[in-house]
């Protein structure tokens, strides 16, 4: 290839490889006297030494292959414009306050763009062996962990009633914003099966996409959060979105299954899950 060539499989394959290898990284190199090294948008909201470390490894092994990319980092803020058209979004501990603690809910996530569509996802979620990836147009997959050493093509849950539907969702680390979302939480759970709180946008994403959750929504997040984990939902056939006709955003993200997506989404615009 050509540092140039925007072929969605050899960027797949690439945002593979770099997931991969941060992912040994982080599980087999996490110090045992792990702490924090820096907060964002609260003292709660942590960022530790393996997420910097992360970061760097992901965006120097994909600059020496392809210098010319532009490149969107969570950690380091950087945000490189590049001459190819191809972005490449970057999460490299999605789930660090599960990390810190010793909680297997984490993951890497690298998202590519190109000339500002998604076209290629991979994450990565080493605690349970597995790897989630998708090409646009080419369905999601996921490999390893119960899975085996196959590639299996994911597939949502069948349509279930909201009643029925079991949904996740997270909460900022802003203590407002937090509380604003358990109201909408406590108001929204007697009108479906159950909620769920994983700690991982990324994994909650490919969960819908494995079929092991109906829904999932949140508010607050960022585009390295959606960047893959929303390409491989909508690739296993999910549908996904923020409020009632605009994109997933930071100010709303649903997934769900097809029968579950307008009611959930619908609801969730009634309750105001979009705002203080």
């Amino acid at each position: 290839m050509t540092e140039t060539d925007p072929s969605s499989d050899v960027l797949l394959d690439l945002a593979l490889e770099a997931a991969r290898l941060a992912g040994r990284l982080l599980r087999d190199g996490r110090p045992a006297g792990l702490g924090v090294a820096a907060t964002k948008s609260s003292p709660v909201d942590v960022v530790t030494e393996m997420d910097i470390a992360a970061e760097k490894l992901i965006t120097e092994f994909l600059i020496e292959r392809r210098p010319l990319d532009g490149y969107l980092g969570e950690e380091s803020g950087t945000t490189a414009e590049g001459s190819t058209g191809v972005r490449w979004v970057i999460d490299p501990l999605d789930g660090t306050v599960n990390y810190l603690y010793g909680l297997p809910s984490w993951a890497v996530s690298i998202g590519v763009e190109v000339d500002g569509e998604r076209v290629a996802g991979a994450v990565e979620v080493p605690m349970r062996g597995e790897t989630y990836f998708a090409r646009r147009g080419h369905g999601a997959f996921v490999t390893g962990g119960p899975y085996g050493d196959e590639h299996v093509r994911l597939r949502c849950r069948p349509t279930a009633p909201l009643a029925e539907a079991l949904v996740a969702t997270g909460f900022n680390y802003v203590a407002e914003v937090r509380a604003h979302q358990a109201e909408v939480a406590h108001d929204l759970i007697p009108q479906v099966r159950d909620i769920r709180r994983g700690g991982s946008a990324a994994i909650d994403l490919c969960d819908v996409a494995a079929g092991r959750l109906d829904g999932y929504f949140e508010r607050g997040l960022h585009p390295w959060d959606l960047a893959a984990g929303d390409l491989i939902a909508r690739e296993a056939g999910a549908l996904t979105g923020g409020r009632p006709g605009r994109p997933a955003d930071g100010e709303l993200t649903v997934a769900a299954s097809p029968g579950v997506f307008e009611p959930l989404q619908a609801l969730l615009d009634g309750l105001g899950a979009w705002h203080d």
